[in-house]
Parts: C-alpha cells; structure tokens; sequence
C-alpha cells in the first residue's frame, strides 16, 4: 500500500515541475472504513468506503494553488499539475510560502516505534455488529433508560505519503478502533439523553463494549429531571468530558496563524502569566499509540516534544514555516494540511498539569455554583477572549450536587478564567488533549 502511495505522491511533484511549478509537495491517501449502527437489537445501518485520493500543492513566485483528485491514472495527475500551475499563477503573493530547505528536513521518514497502526485483520462486519449490540443491551438493562438512540461500532485505516520538490518523501500508516452508544430517558418534553463513547489505535486496547453502553445509560438516567440554574456568578467546574475545550481556546490562542493575524487574545502575552504558577501545557507528537501523534509534520520537518505554557508562562506559539517567518521565528514542526489545503499550524497530544484533588473534592469546595458536562453554541471572540456558551450539567448546593440542569448559558473571558483555574486529578488517557476537570472561577451563569 505505501509503495503505491509514494509512486503517486512522486509522481504528482514531478509532473508539477514539468508544468511550470517552482515548487511543489504532495499527498497521497488510501482509506478504508466500516461501521456498524444497530438499534432495537437489530442492525440499522452499515456503511463500508474505500479509496485512493490524491493532493498537489504547487507554487511559483510566492504564489500557491492546491487541487485534489479521487482519479489518480497518469493523465489524471498530467492535467492536475496543470491546474494547479495555472490556478497558482494568478494567486495573490505571499513572501511568506516556500517549502522547508534541505536541512531544515527530519531524517524520519516513517512512525516506526510509534504504534499507530494496527496490523492485525481487519475486524468483520459481524464482529462489529456483536459489539454494538452488546453496548446497546449493557445500555437497556440499567432502569429507566427508554431507549438507545444508537450504538455503534467502527473501523478504519488509512495510509499517506507526502513527498515534495525538497527532497522529502516519506509516510506512515494510521487506524482507528471506536465503540459508541447514545441512551434516552423520558418522553416527550422531559426526554433526555447522553452518550458514552471511545476509540483506540489498537482494539486490544478498547474498553468492553459493555462498559460503554452502561456509561452511557448511567449518565443519561443522571440528567432525568433537569431545570435551569440560577442566574448570577458562580464557580463553575467543567468536567473532564469538556475542559479540553477551553484547553482548545487556549491553543486557539497561541497558534501562529491567530498571532500573525493580530486576530488573538494573547497576540502580546508571550513570556507573560496565562495559566497559574505550577501548571505546564506540553505537547508530546511522539506517544506511542496515540491517536494524534506523528513522526513529521506537513513540511516534512521532526516533530518534537515542546513546552508550550511552562510553569503558567506562555512560552512558544505554534507554527508551521509560513506563520514563523511571518514572526521572524523557526517552524514548531506543527504543519498539517488536508488534500485541498495548504499546511497551517496544529496541535498533537496535548497534555494538561493534573491537580492533586478529586473532582468530588473540588465540587465539596465549590459552595454553590455549576458543573458543566456538556456545551453547545458558542460566542468567542478571538481577539478579546470575550467567551459565552450554551451549557448543561448539575446544580451544586452545599458543596453537593443538587440536580441536573439544562437550558443555561455561561459567560466570562478567556484570559481572566484561566487564571483562575484548579485542576483535578481525574484526566484520561488517550485522549489527544490529556486534560482533568477545571475549576473556574466567577464566572457568569443565565438561567432561571
């Protein structure tokens, strides 16, 4: 599979110079996915897709054009190059673009080591099926749940390979294992539901479908009954479930592209406090079996592990070639791109500071104020920080949870909020933002 990958992605550059291309990089992508939805024990939907698709990036000039294809024959990638070339030459300049230098290239040219592909075969459609339906009775025979939305169960497993003009040509394999369920209780306006749901590198290392189902029925059954809160200022604990979330603002924050923008909320706190004394925000690309780790960037250049907030002082932004020289800095190796994009910077296994203190600990501290287990709808301004989303969780009273509540918005802005946090000590591994419930506090509260 990748010796055809790389014969694709080689062959995409060089008919990209002999169009005219000062430049030019590449991506080849095989997939293959199967999942299965089953619902009232029986199967309700099954889906299977396979293919080989294919990106050229070109430039000429500081100028650039990508184009993409699921047709991957000679004259198809003949009339790409073509394209792309004639697309980039009347492209807006931008000094900015060119692809990494010779030496700027990482030696590693595959994820050996990294775990993060799962040779093993390809699990049946029957298989997949047994395990959604196994989440699915684990989910029914918890009291009072009504009914499964769904429970699912999937598989994928892809390859790339990314080659350019430089000299860089090199890929990697990934796979995907996932297990879903979505409970209901109720009926009609007092309906409410939830869902459970994991996915791994490596089945071996999936949960039992039946644990899923019966987390799933667990939380649903907890949020029977809800009402709105109170409105006015409270302490607010995001769980584990969301706190990454606002993790994602933050990283939303420092990413390159916000920076050189000037479009961020911490555009001038580099070397300032964002986060309180004693937490670090790493990022580690190199974890074995994780989802989101990777040998090299979109740019060919050595991911690596990097300390982006150390000690609650921001330190590093992210950034790809482009939006480093834009800031007068080296590429953090951070580049991603999609078959139709360009590369821009992104993050890869994120990882929190954990607290000391349980979550039951915090909440027993809280007083009186909100735990917040799921969101929807967002207002985020990117260059205040201004921030309100709608949210649904538990009324706290006494330090003790009270009942569920639903329909409430929660306001504040970034950077005061993050200042204030206290973590817990309950982050779940492989995840791709390692991250513990959050407390914060002062935060506004719309409800009743």
């Amino acid at each position: 599979m990748q010796t055809d990958l790389k014969r694709l992605a080689e062959a995409l550059i060089h008919k990209a110079q002999r169009a005219g291309a000062d430049q030019a990089d590449a991506l080849a992508m095989r997939g293959q996915s199967v999942s299965i939805d089953v619902r009232g024990g029986a199967l309700e939907q099954a889906e299977r897709a396979e293919g080989v698709e294919i990106g050229l990036r070109v430039l000429i000039g500081g100028r650039q054009a990508c184009v993409s294809s699921s047709d991957h024959s000679d004259d198809a990638i003949a009339r790409m190059a073509e394209r792309a070339v004639a697309m980039a030459k009347e492209a807006p300049v931008d000094d900015y673009l060119g692809l990494a230098d010779p030496d700027q290239l990482t030696a590693r040219r595959d994820a050996a080591g990294l775990d993060l592909c799962d040779h093993t075969s390809e699990p049946s459609p029957a298989e997949l099926q047994d395990m959604a339906l196994r989440a699915e009775a684990a989910a029914l025979q918890a009291k009072g749940i009504s009914q499964v939305e769904a429970a699912s169960a999937a598989f994928s497993r892809r390859g790339l390979w990314l080659a350019a003009t430089n000299g860089f040509s090199g890929g990697y394999g990934r796979s995907t294992h996932a297990i879903s369920a979505v409970a209901i209780t109720g009926e009609g306006l007092g309906m409410e539901r939830d869902y459970a749901a994991e996915s791994r590198v490596f089945a071996a290392d999936l949960p039992p479908a039946e644990d899923i189902g019966a987390l799933a029925a667990e939380r649903t059954l907890a949020r029977a009954g809800s009402r709105k809160p109170p409105t006015g200022a409270f302490p607010i604990l995001y769980d584990r479930r969301v706190a990454s979330s606002l993790i994602a603002h933050l990283l939303g924050a420092v990413n390159g592209g916000a920076v050189a923008r000037g479009a961020s909320w911490l555009r001038k706190a580099m070397d300032e406090q964002v986060l309180p004394v004693g937490m670090d925000l790493t990022e580690d690309p190199l974890r074995p079996r994780y989802p989101s780790s990777r040998p090299f960037d979109a740019e060919g250049l050595a991911t690596r592990q990097r300390g982006i907030i150390r000690d609650g002082v921001l330190r590093e932004w992210t950034l790809d070639l482009a939006t480093g020289r834009k800031l007068g800095l080296d590429s953090t190796g951070s580049a991603a791109r999609g078959l139709t994009s360009a590369p821009s910077p992104t993050n890869s296994n994120i990882r929190l500071t954990p607290g000391t203190a349980t979550q039951a600990e915090l909440i027993a501290g809280m007083g009186r104020g909100l735990v917040v287990t799921s969101m929807l709808g967002a207002s985020i301004n990117g260059t205040t920080g201004d921030y309100s989303r709608g949210a649904a969780g538990f009324w706290v009273e006494n330090g003790q949870i009270a009942y569920p509540v639903n329909e409430c918005t929660i306001a504040g802005n970034l950077r005061e909020m993050l200042m204030t946090l206290t973590a817990a000590n309950d982050a779940l591994p492989w995840r791709a933002h390692e991250v513990p419930s959050l407390l914060v506090q002062g935060m506004t509260v719309a409800g009743a």
